[in-house]
């Protein structure tokens, strides 16, 4: 049995979903790089995961090319490998499609789909060099499962892409024995709601067949299983409460 150490790169780690996945590797005995755009949030995720030889904070936006390559080369240089890259980072708002301008969509493709993109490739390299890896993307159901109501096609197609993406990369790297896989969630209970102004996040409860809000925690437990599922490849799981599978009545 191996007794190696892994390390993991967690993007948009500084709160939420980002936080809890960082968290949950750290919990079960990895290294864990974390990036944010905000270094000052950054910084105090870094404080309260308190575990300073075990855990590096770098803040830079990951939409320019040069932020992952010095994220996998601190990993590198700090912990000695690059073992786990999970895409976290991303925007999500909702906006009517005939008010979107190429501002909006500049932006979610910039954040959500080129930051993806350009960590994988920055990653990746590195993994085939060492014989493996594995890559976990975070997309949403809204790409396959639209809600009336909630107009989101800007970051809804930016989110798609990186649907499309892992694939792909799943096909073209899967015999470097680099693993490509995507977390899809339902609706979590995260920051990002308050900011787009909704209040009470649980009364969207019933789009989930188990009528509740998601945990970020459901969603970091996930991010630590694809890591280590070394048969499951090119994958897109949904974590979202049985949203996509169904609906009730009432």
């Amino acid at each position: 049995m191996s007794t190696k150490t892994n390390t993991v790169i967690v993007t948009g780690a500084s709160t939420g979903l980002g936080f809890a996945i960082a968290k949950a590797f750290l919990d079960e005995g990895s290294n864990v790089v974390i990036n944010s755009a905000s270094e000052a949030r950054l910084k105090s995720a870094e404080q309260e995961l308190n575990s300073p030889s075990r855990v590096l904070a770098y803040a830079g936006d990951i939409s320019d090319s040069s932020v992952s390559r010095e994220l996998v080369r601190l990993a590198k240089e700090k912990f000695g490998s690059v073992d786990v890259l999970v895409n976290n980072a991303g925007l999500f708002s909702p906006k009517p499609f005939l008010e979107v301008d190429e501002t909006d969509l500049d932006r979610y493709l910039d954040a959500n789909l080129k930051g993806t993109y350009y960590s994988s490739q920055a990653a990746i390299e590195e993994m085939v060099k060492q014989g493996g890896g594995s890559i976990v993307n975070v997309g949403t159901v809204l790409t396959t499962h639209a809600i009336g109501g909630f107009p989101a096609t800007a970051p809804s197609i930016s989110k798609g892409g990186i649907h499309a993406l892992t694939i792909s990369l799943a096909a073209e790297f899967g015999k470097e024995n680099v693993r490509v896989n995507t977390i899809s969630p339902g609706v979590i209970r995260t920051p990002i709601h308050a900011r787009n102004g909704i209040e009470d996040i649980d009364a969207f409860a019933g789009l989930h067949l188990l009528n509740r809000i998601g945990e970020p925690e459901d969603v970091a437990n996930a991010a630590v299983y694809l890591a280590k599922a070394n048969f499951v490849t090119g994958h897109i799981m949904n974590v979202d409460g049985g949203h996509t599978a169904g609906h009730h009545l009432g």
